[in-house]
């Protein structure tokens, strides 16, 4: 029953208008950092078991301030942000650092909004979107093992990400194809909440930017049997209160 935070990095200069991608230097600007702010604030209260980063800095930043109140100085368990490679933005190639206004006018851009799972960006280090989808589950997958081994089945943890990245987990908990993963929206330091169990992913928040997170917290006589998987597993029949 391991929960997952997935945060989007706030705000740079470079988001919106330009493909940032693996660009180095690319930090949070003024409104980032207040964005970062903001969401540790209201992480706060959560008992966060860790909290995982992409390696790029404007994640690094943003992680670093979620982490800062559950640190072992301010009484937590977090001991420092670890960094996941496997949590870094797509690879976009050839594609980085170029406005997308002018991407839209590309072949591929089509593909990349209708059929995704076919795109590769062009370039070296070109990514496909699948293998960066592959590699983002993959790491979830690895993260909730280690931190129910180390926390316990009913731990919550944070990872910092981009956009496309959060949009592919999401898709494969809902169980999307990924050619159906430009529905959903990953908004800068929104926080999208996943609780993973025995035999399905529950999608608790979606492109959360505001209000109380105390709902993410697995309820005292939630997913009782865990043996079995029923329980914590079984969705409510009629939606539940």
């Amino acid at each position: 029953m391991t929960t997952l935070l997935l945060v989007r990095h706030g705000l740079t200069a470079m988001t919106g208008p330009v493909l940032a991608g693996w660009t180095p230097g690319v930090r949070l600007d003024e409104r980032g950092r207040a964005q970062a702010a903001a969401v540790a604030g209201r992480l706060a209260a959560l008992p966060l078991a860790a909290v995982v980063s992409s390696p790029l800095d404007r994640c690094v930043e943003t992680a670093e301030s979620v982490a800062a109140p559950h640190s072992r100085d301010a009484g937590g368990t977090v001991d420092k942000v670890e960094i996941d490679e496997r949590f870094g933005e797509v690879r976009y190639g050839d594609w980085t650092g170029r406005p997308l206004k002018e991407l839209a006018e590309e072949p591929l851009w089509r593909v990349v909004q209708a059929h995704p799972s076919a795109a590769r960006f062009p370039g070296e280090d070109g990514e496909a979107m699948a293998d960066a989808q592959h590699r983002a589950v993959a790491a979830v997958r690895d993260w909730n093992e280690r931190i129910t081994a180390a926390h316990g089945p009913d731990a919550v943890y944070a990872v910092c990400s981009h956009g496309d990245i959060i949009k592919a987990v999401v898709a494969d908990a809902l169980g999307l194809h990924l050619d159906q993963f430009q529905r959903i929206q990953a908004d800068p330091a929104s926080v999208t909440a996943i609780r993973y169990t025995e035999l399905r992913p529950f999608v608790l928040r979606l492109n959360d930017t505001g209000g109380d997170v105390a709902g993410l917290l697995p309820k005292p006589d939630e997913g009782d049997d865990r043996k079995t998987g029923s329980g914590a597993s079984d969705a409510v029949v009629g939606g539940g209160a």
